[in-house]
């Protein structure tokens, strides 16, 4: 194996995918209270967009409510504001400085559109891990030019690269179809 060539960069660069695909699979409002469903608000304060976790604690004091303890009393406002504009489809009771959210259930509506949210947010990691693939069968082809490697291990390059790639975008779609099974259930 060539020191110039890295298969396990790619591998990294892929399993890093996967793990922001599952990351973000969990600000999906499933029917349960998570306090992961609230990592991508961002509330403009000092400034500067913060994320919410920056600016409260985030509790769950019953199974399908979330507690959030705004550090700072004139923050409260913005926070709510922030929570009713996002797609997570809750509205937070002001209570002083705690905003409390009742985690509804999620009508048969409301988990079509998650499903398509999950789609979507599925696709996009796939096309993260096809760029991966492009760029490293551009890096096997530019020292094939450069003759660092030879035409057989360039093939085998690629091989490894696309037996990779097949597997990664297996786990995203098992990870659809778990995740979307969960969405669906009633």
């Amino acid at each position: 194996m060539s020191a110039t060539f890295n298969k396990n960069e790619i591998s990294q660069k892929m399993n890093k995918t996967i793990m922001s695909f599952k990351k973000d699979l969990g600000t999906l409002r499933t029917g349960r209270a998570n306090p992961a469903m609230f990592d991508l608000i961002r509330v403009e304060v000092y400034g500067q967009k913060m994320p919410l976790n920056q600016l409260a604690t985030i509790t769950i004091p019953e199974p399908r409510t979330i507690s959030i303890q705004v550090w700072d009393k004139s923050n409260v406002n913005l926070v709510d504001s922030e929570i009713k504009k996002s797609n997570l489809g809750v509205n937070p009771q002001i209570d002083g400085q705690i905003l409390r959210v009742r985690i509804p259930e999620l009508t048969e509506e409301r988990r079509v559109e998650l499903t398509k949210v999950l789609k979507n947010l599925g696709e996009k990691s796939k096309v993260s891990i096809r760029n991966i693939r492009r760029e490293a069968n551009d890096t096997v082809k530019k020292l094939l030019k450069e003759k660092k490697i030879s035409e057989d291990e360039s093939k085998n390059y690629e091989k490894e690269i696309q037996e990779n790639t097949d597997e990664n975008i297996n786990k995203i779609e098992k990870i659809l179809t778990e995740k979307e099974k969960e969405i669906l259930k009633l």
